[in-house]
């Protein structure tokens, strides 16, 4: 075991993938000399040369694209994005062409393509920089979509994603970079459509992923404190959702709270809300509560970023309304 942090995770993911499969490469904006806008592949370019390490132009569509052309022709590229608002500048790549090419060719081609890019808010970046569109992503069939919240998750999902014959985007929140874990690089790749309890409790299931978990087990932490124990789902993976482990936590518990960076309107725990009152309604002891981003684009300024996101208090204050004791 050896204690790194987030970016160091993935860098050690990196390297092992490009040391071990020659067709293997990362291309995107500043990820060769500059070392990757959050210094994810710093020394990648020096030990692995410029045509396996390429900076690209600022052009998400055409960079993207090209990931997709290189996966067809048989390379695995990793394709790094700044910031999923920038992904959207690629949209159509992805919706039209990485998404759908397996299906509309009848099986006859694959494209091993993965992304990578950062989500989330709460580094002062505003709001063409902090948005959390990763339940946009989780729409689309045809991809896989990943949301990795732990030092080993960012490993490990990593090279299950090098892995997958198909399209994998992972969404890595700002504010994980620089926390430290607990590394054990023989585990390999985790399994991907798996989520994990991370906390174990009896009285409500907080269910979230990604920037959020440490926020869900900081407020478990508080509830227990109040006599209230709160089991702490992590989802790791928004598509495939693990609905087997998400419905057992509410049929355990009988009330649930999701917690989610995103707008509430059309938001990814709307789908998990949408899940629980198909599969685990009569399950429930009280309304499915929710913890979302404010209905704006995310603020530069420091107190209102803060306002704008979901915190701890707003999770604990939304459990304890569960239990009449808001």
């Amino acid at each position: 075991m050896t204690t790194l942090t987030y970016r160091e995770a993935i860098r050690v993911a990196l390297s092992t993938a490009l040391d071990a499969d020659p067709r293997v490469l990362l291309m995107g904006e500043d990820v060769g000399r500059y070392g990757g806008a959050y210094a994810v592949s710093k020394g990648l370019l020096e030990r692995f040369g410029p045509e396996r390490i390429r900076d690209t132009p600022l052009a998400e569509s055409g960079f993207l694209g090209a990931g997709i052309g290189a996966a067809l022709g048989g390379l695995r590229p990793i394709v790094e994005i700044m910031t999923v608002n920038f992904s959207l500048l690629a949209l159509d790549q992805v919706v039209n062409n990485a998404a759908t090419l397996r299906h509309m060719s009848g099986g006859q081609l694959s494209v091993p393509l993965v992304v990578r890019m950062a989500t989330g808010g709460g580094r002062q970046l505003a709001a063409q920089h902090s948005h959390s569109l990763e339940g946009w992503y989780a729409h689309v069939p045809g991809i896989k979509v990943l949301a990795p919240a732990t030092v080993q998750d960012a490993h490990d999902l990593l090279l299950a994603a090098l892995a997958d014959p198909d399209p994998v985007f992972l969404f890595e929140h700002q504010l994980l970079y620089p926390t430290e874990g607990e590394l054990d690089e023989a585990r390999g790749p985790a399994r991907i459509g798996e989520a994990l309890v991370r906390r174990e409790g009896h009285d409500v299931s907080l269910i979230t992923y990604g920037g959020s978990l440490g926020k869900a087990l900081a407020a478990a932490s508080e509830l227990a404190a109040a006599g209230i124990s709160a089991e702490v789902i992590d989802l790791r993976t928004l598509r495939p959702l693990d609905t087997d482990t998400v419905c057992a936590s509410v049929t355990r518990t009988h009330r649930a709270v999701i917690i989610d960076e995103g707008w509430k309107t059309g938001s990814f725990s709307a789908e998990v809300a949408a899940l629980l009152a198909e599969r685990a309604f009569y399950e429930l002891d009280a309304p499915i509560a929710r913890v979302c981003s404010a209905e704006v684009p995310i603020p530069y300024a420091k107190h209102l970023e803060e306002a704008a996101l979901p915190r701890v208090p707003a999770i604990v204050s939304a459990t304890l309304e569960l239990f009449g004791r808001g």
